[in-house]
């Protein structure tokens, strides 16, 4: 699980991108940032998140 949420914050900051920087989707810039934003902030969170649990299960010595 822990490599599956590390893989959904490259989810997050490419559909974050995608709103932003493309046209895909028709909508006006404005809307698209209102999305985006949120979209940037969780995915930072995420990386954050995601840190801390790769540090726990792969770097920090069990104990008994």
């Amino acid at each position: 699980m822990t490599i599956v949420g590390t893989l959904m914050i490259f989810f997050y900051f490419g559909l974050a991108y995608i709103l932003v920087f493309t046209n895909l989707l028709p909508a006006e810039k404005t809307m698209k940032v209102f999305f985006a934003v949120p979209l940037l902030l969780y995915g930072c969170y995420r990386v954050v998140l995601s840190y801390q649990k790769i540090r726990e299960n792969f770097f920090e010595e069990e104990e008994e």
